[in-house]
């Protein structure tokens, strides 16, 4: 089966706008970056088209629809754990939302598929300053503290972190000898976190520290 004109601008134009959302991807050195959501949008498209000729008018959507499950199990691939934070959403989610994209050229519905592009762009880039707000105002981190032993020695940092603003979570706590291994996940504004580095790296108590 030969493409006719109309299709073939349809995969160019899903291309156009998948090369667009993917750069702002490679740019940043994603997972998923410029060719790989372009193969997303593309796919999805020609996908979309195809299940129109075979379904026609009353079924064309089933195999089109097999698309948003599909794209689901590329998307769990860009997400990882590293340390306590989950890392990889955003891309999981603009490869769904460039499949989406794919489908709204692939159903000509053009200006749909310029619209989402402009909208997708706007939140990878406008709110990734706010996101690095908010970051600063909560950030999460892991502190190690191996010190020599006594009742009070975890009270005692724990009492410092809450000098600072920031909230602690007890993790695993050892002994060994005479010593004594704290571990936390604490929260709080990044200005407490580094006045709390600060100190800590200055404590003389601290046989080891790590942040």
């Amino acid at each position: 089966m030969h493409l006719i004109p109309e299709e073939i601008k349809q995969i160019l134009l899903a291309a156009l706008l998948g090369g667009i959302i993917g750069a702002e991807r490679e740019y940043r050195n994603k997972s998923a970056g410029f060719r790989t959501v372009i193969l997303i949008t593309v796919g999805s498209a020609i996908i979309t088209i195809i299940s129109q000729k075979i379904g026609g008018l009353t079924n064309g959507d089933r195999i089109a629809a097999n698309i948003v499950q599909g794209i689901g199990f590329l998307g769990a691939g860009a997400i990882f754990k590293d340390d306590n934070r989950v890392n990889g959403l955003t891309t999981a989610a603009t490869i769904w939302a460039a499949a989406a994209i794919g489908l709204c050229v692939g159903g000509k519905d053009y200006l749909l598929a310029a619209g989402g592009t402009v909208m997708i762009l706007s939140i990878l880039y406008a709110m990734l300053s706010i996101e690095k707000m908010l970051d600063k105002a909560n950030r999460i981190r892991r502190y190690k503290l191996v010190a020599v032993y006594d009742n009070e020695t975890l009270l005692k940092y724990e009492k410092l972190f809450e000098s600072f603003g920031l909230k602690h979570e007890r993790g695993l706590q050892s002994k060994i000898g005479a010593q004594i291994i704290g571990n936390w996940t604490i929260s709080g504004p990044e200005s407490g976190h580094k006045k709390l580095v600060d100190v800590l790296l200055a404590d003389t108590d601290l046989k080891e520290f790590d942040f």
